[in-house]
């Protein structure tokens, strides 16, 4: 029997440990960049693309079709019933048992925009992920579009958060009443009605070719939305202030123009191009700051979608205004390349951007996704360059600034860690997910669950394609389920990362000039 080493002992090994991963760490990021690699094989992003998916399908509410995750059933079967409205389907958001639209939506916007930019890829070199991610989209709006049974009337929210945050229990086990929130015109709220009628207008454009009449129905309530929106202007928290604990929105502005840009690629009419470059613009624009993209603020998104008028022309394309939307992209570009005299400062040692401790990875994860779509305008614009402050930047190096997010998310980190669940041969075990973390033959009650949130064991049930929080500024990771900050996931942040993979599993660069 080998023998426990001392408490000092065990100290000066773990600590001769960690200088011995950091030197090695060091030493394989400088013969990365020293030979220009990437580290990771088109393979490699395409198997991460495949595992990212999954969490589409763990994360479903409904009646579940073809349910190809062994440990989820049926859920929320009569949500919406109170209001006589089939509200079962959409996404809980992370590892609760709520739906949250304001987020949701956002999920279902990126979703469209990865399938409409990359969808090709999706099923190049045997990924085959293109329709799985059209039936993620589609369980998505099909809920959206229930929600909004009347032209100023959008539901919101299914379900207690605060009620909800009080149980650990299954989605599948919940038996108590999830009361529906909704905004109408004497309670309104611009910021979730703009992102739902973004959501409905990118989504219109993937369906065109398949599904016409369904298509036509995604738009319409688009065009809908935006008008409740823009005509009642106030923001959904300062209307129902109890959404401020969990998805408190800080403007509207961005979602408007956000949404606006979305109706424009979907009907190429002028007004929505007159509504991004009129007053609007001059009040919410915010040009020449470049700031980070996320479910919240929408600006940066924004900037490279009216960017792409810009880069490929048409009769709106030199319009002033669409100029200086492309103008502030270019400047978050130039944040984002390291070697960039504007670079920010704003990373991890291991070149992580950091923005904030709470789902540290969704930052890094969305500006890796527009660099790498900001590169693959350039290319097939046949822009050559990109010039920061006096110095010329190709589109490839955005690229490569992109992979190395990614790289670092899959496991080129400190923690030789994937942050990815299901990747690798090392990723987290005690993902923050009420429906993981339970036995599958397991039914506990409201309180009676919290043993399996405070349990010592690794999940039972592996959530396969969550991307959890991330690491602390100083890139450690604490893989503990009570630690809800780095290890809860969430599927916006998966629809980011699918957007970002989809980008990385061919070496093309191209994009097509126009949508559908």
């Amino acid at each position: 029997m080998a023998c426990k080493p001392c408490g000092v002992c065990l100290l000066v090994m773990i600590i001769a440990a960690a200088i011995v991963g950091g030197v090695l760490y060091v030493v394989k990021q400088n013969q990365s960049k020293s030979s220009g690699s990437s580290g990771k094989s088109e393979k490699e992003y395409a198997d991460a693309l495949k595992i990212a998916m999954q969490f589409f399908d763990v994360q479903k509410s409904g009646k579940l079709v073809n349910n190809k995750i062994t440990w989820r059933g049926d859920s929320g079967l009569k949500d919406g019933s109170e209001a006589k409205l089939d509200l079962s389907q959409g996404l809980y958001d992370a590892g609760d048992a709520v739906k949250f639209n304001f987020p949701m939506a956002f999920t279902a916007t990126m979703l469209s925009w990865a399938i409409l930019e990359r969808g090709s890829r999706m099923d190049s070199n045997g990924v085959d992920q293109l329709k799985h991610a059209q039936d993620s989209l589609k369980w998505i709006t099909d809920y959206l579009v229930n929600c909004h049974p009347k032209e100023n009337t959008l539901y919101i929210q299914v379900g207690d958060a605060e009620k909800d945050h009080k149980c650990w229990q299954k989605p599948e086990s919940w038996t108590g009443k999830k009361p529906l929130t909704q905004i109408n015109k004497t309670a309104p709220g611009s910021d979730v009605a703009a992102e739902t009628a973004a959501a409905l207008a990118s989504a219109s454009i993937v369906f065109k070719k398949t599904d016409s009449t369904y298509s036509s129905k995604l738009l319409k309530h688009a065009k809908q939305l935006f008008s409740f929106a823009d005509k009642y202007r106030e923001l959904y928290s300062v209307s129902i202030p109890e959404v401020k604990t969990y998805y408190n929105s800080t403007g509207y502005g961005d979602e408007l123009l956000w949404a606006a840009s979305w109706l424009y690629h979907a009907t190429k009419e002028k007004d929505y191009i007159d509504f991004v470059t009129g007053s609007a613009a001059d009040d919410y624009a915010n040009f020449g700051k470049p700031s980070w993209f996320s479910w919240d603020n929408k600006l940066a998104g924004t900037q490279v979608l009216l960017s792409r008028v810009c880069f490929f022309g048409g009769e709106d394309g030199s319009e002033s205004k669409l100029q200086k939307y492309k103008a502030t992209a270019q400047s978050l570009m130039c944040t984002l390349l390291p070697e960039s005299p504007s670079a920010t400062k704003d990373r991890t040692e291991g070149g992580l951007i950091w923005i904030t401790e709470w789902n540290a990875l969704q930052h890094p994860v969305a500006a890796a996704f527009l660099a790498s779509l900001y590169g693959d305008y350039m290319e097939t614009s046949d822009t050559k360059e990109l010039e920061c402050d006096g110095k010329a930047f190709k589109p490839g190096d955005l690229r490569e600034f992109a992979r190395k997010q990614a790289d670092y998310v899959l496991g080129d980190n400190p923690n030789s860690m994937s942050y990815l669940v299901g990747y690798g041969s090392k990723f987290p075990k005690f993902v923050h997910h009420r429906g993981a973390s339970i036995p599958a033959d397991e039914d506990p009650g409201c309180n009676d669950g919290f043993k399996y949130l405070a349990s010592s064991k690794p999940n039972p049930n592996e959530a396969t394609g969550a991307l959890v929080g991330g690491p602390a500024l100083n890139e450690t990771y604490d893989d503990n389920r009570n630690n809800t900050q780095q290890t809860e996931p969430t599927t916006y942040s998966s629809a980011l990362l699918v957007g970002l993979l989809s980008s990385l599993v061919t070496s093309s660069q191209s994009v097509e000039k126009s949508f559908p």
